[in-house]
């Protein structure tokens, strides 16, 4: 199995490229329910819905217009590529809401923006 560099990564919003991305997080979940009848000594369950969240971590940038997008309540079309955007390489699709936006200031440092998404749907894995 193959190590990428996150260097390599590329976040889209709407089919734009989001400049000064710095990171993202995908977190999937699966609820499952328990169908255990009575008599069994062993519990079972059966699936339930599914669910995706992102975190995507950028170096703040007013100019540009992916980020300008990002606004709380917004439902956009997302696309994380953490191989990069080559032919062949692998992407995660799907549609969110923006749930929270926060940014982040220091002194001797640069000023970051951090912004959560909360998955309307499923999230499609396939390739570039």
């Amino acid at each position: 199995m193959a190590t990428h560099h996150g260097k390599d990564a590329v976040v889209h919003v709407g089919g734009t490229s989001i400049g000064k991305a710095t990171g993202f997080t995908i977190d999937t979940t699966q609820d499952v329910v328990e169908d255990t009848p009575l008599g069994n000594s062993m519990k079972s369950f059966v699936v339930g819905r599914g669910t995706f969240t992102a975190s995507i971590d950028m170096n703040f940038d007013d100019d540009d217009t992916a980020q300008g997008t990002l606004l709380q309540g917004s439902s956009l079309s997302f696309e994380f590529m953490p191989e990069g955007s080559g032919s062949g390489e692998q992407k995660l699709s799907g549609t969110g809401i923006v749930t929270g936006m926060s940014v982040g200031v220091t002194l001797d440092g640069v000023t970051t923006r951090t912004v959560t998404v909360q998955g309307n749907g499923g999230l499609t894995i396939g390739t570039v």
